[in-house]
């Protein structure tokens, strides 16, 4: 099953996702039952962040690649880190590059596991048990920001810099798929998505050890490789099994 936001009339509604409708939900599928109380065409659906988490949790250097590029350490435990909602957005919306950012703009493809059910101490099993279903985000950076700044409070928190959707898909084995990212048509970047070194429920166990998770919140797993942008790019992410999450590239005061 495939569910969605969408913006109708303004306001937000989830959607579960069909082959050529979306149907519009009276509740949240993470909150339990509902009715269909409206259809829109799929291609008419004004798409939006597919959940807007309580928390949103990020993993850095998850993947060997990008650790040997990076020249970092592979870490010998899962650490999580945090992002900010405000820099959510939806497919098909676009990444507002600001206008001060200078050198690398980097795009970076990641699945994302939204979590389903409260989890404390939980055991491998129990996390998976826990994750709802998956979805697709694409992690901007402004790298100059990123090495100047002491957090990554603007490098990668700003406004739509965090695009995700555009669905959650509920029936995928999300590790036995492949990421695949595209700039303008072309291939930039593709890889097991499943090739990490810590997967989402060794994170979800170390994690709740500590803190308790709660339904709605998500759990970015990172990238292997990244990818510069410019202004009047389009960039796609495929997730096989999954979606293909599209934004554009947009300067800032640019977009309309």
């Amino acid at each position: 099953m495939r569910y969605a936001r969408v913006s109708v009339g303004g306001r937000p509604v989830w959607g579960r996702v069909r082959e050529s409708d979306v149907d519009l939900l009276s509740g949240s599928p993470l909150e339990g039952a509902y009715d269909v109380i409206g259809t829109v065409p799929l291609a008419e659906a004004h798409w939006l962040p597919p959940v807007v988490p309580p928390v949103f949790y990020a993993v850095g250097f998850n993947y060997p690649r990008h650790i040997a590029h990076a020249g970092a350490a592979t870490p010998d435990r899962p650490e999580i880190g945090y992002r900010a909602n405000n820099a959510l957005t939806g497919h098909r919306s676009p990444i507002v590059k600001p206008r001060e950012v200078e050198g690398r703009f980097e795009a970076e493809p990641e699945l994302v596991a939204v979590i389903g059910r409260t989890l404390r101490h939980a055991t491998y099993d129990e996390a998976r048990e826990a994750v709802f279903g998956w979805t697709i985000g694409n992690d901007i950076s402004a790298r100059a920001w990123q090495h100047a700044d002491r957090t990554f409070w603007r490098s990668k928190n700003s406004d739509t810099f965090k695009p995700m959707g555009p669905w959650i898909e509920t029936d995928v084995d999300a590790l036995a798929q492949t990421t695949t990212l595209w700039v303008n048509g072309a291939v930039r970047s593709q890889f097991p998505t499943g090739d990490m070194v810590f997967d989402p429920f060794d994170y979800l166990v170390e994690m709740t050890r500590h803190v308790t998770v709660h339904p709605g919140d998500v759990l970015w797993m990172g990238a292997e490789s990244t990818c510069r942008l410019e202004p009047g790019d389009t960039v796609d992410v495929e997730i096989s099994g999954i979606g293909v999450l599209s934004n554009s590239v947009q300067l800032e005061g640019n977009q309309r």
